[in-house]
């Protein structure tokens, strides 16, 4: 999905943007609000993620010269702005959604997927499947060239992630988000025991191969053609 970044604070930034792009995004970021409009209103994007406080012009602004123009781009309003007083007026100005710093990425990340899917007809997906590795969401069952996997429900949610972003690099970071819904411990070594359990169940059906470990990126669940 091609996404815009409305945000002045730079580390901030930098982290959208890092992570957009790893999840293999593509996603310009600018830090004042006039070039902010400039491009909203000229560019073809599927998302605009827009701070509310910017220099040159705010972002409700911004907002309503978007709606005023007929351009109803989905745009995800964020702001350390958390009073629901400010959330409501951020909605009522033409925010699709709005998310309060901090924040995770992985929260982030899934609620810009959902703006951007949002009114799509799709059908609900039940099975997921990767090379040899099959999951059937409703049973909550895998299965491994046809043998069936004995996982804890934090190795199924493990995989389950892994499996919706085959040959992707995905950082600890993001896993443990993703995983465990809190934020991530640096001292923890919670995704490791975690990935060397699942390792262990591939390896007794001889497919160790599958989880590549990325030496100071993450992991990554290869998908053989």
């Amino acid at each position: 999905m091609k996404i815009l970044l409305v945000e002045d604070d730079l580390t901030t930034a930098d982290y959208i943007v890092k992570g957009f792009t790893e999840q293999g995004h593509n996603i310009e970021a600018v830090n004042d609000g006039q070039q902010g409009l400039l491009l909203a209103t000229s560019g073809n994007h599927d998302l605009i993620i827009l701070d509310r406080m910017l220099p040159g012009l705010d972002g409700l602004k911004i907002l309503a010269a978007l709606r005023a123009t007929g351009n109803q781009t989905p745009v995800l309003i964020l702001s350390a702005l958390a009073h629901v007083d400010e959330r409501v007026k951020g909605l009522r100005a033409g925010g699709d959604d709005y998310m309060t710093k901090p924040f995770a990425f992985s929260e982030l990340l899934v609620r810009s997927e959902i703006l951007i899917s949002r009114g799509q007809s799709q059908p609900l997906q039940t099975q997921l499947q990767c090379g040899p590795l099959t999951m059937d969401l409703l049973a909550r069952c895998v299965t491994l060239d046809g043998e069936e996997l004995l996982l804890q429900p934090k190795e199924f949610q493990l995989l389950k992630y892994l499996m919706e972003h085959p040959n992707q690099v995905i950082s600890r970071t993001l896993l443990f988000e993703a995983v465990w819904d809190y934020h991530f411990d640096p001292r923890t070594n919670v995704i490791d025991v975690h990935i060397a359990k699942l390792r262990r169940k591939f390896e007794e059906l001889g497919h160790g191969e599958l989880i590549e470990t990325v030496r100071g990126a993450g992991y990554r669940l290869r998908q053989r053609h």
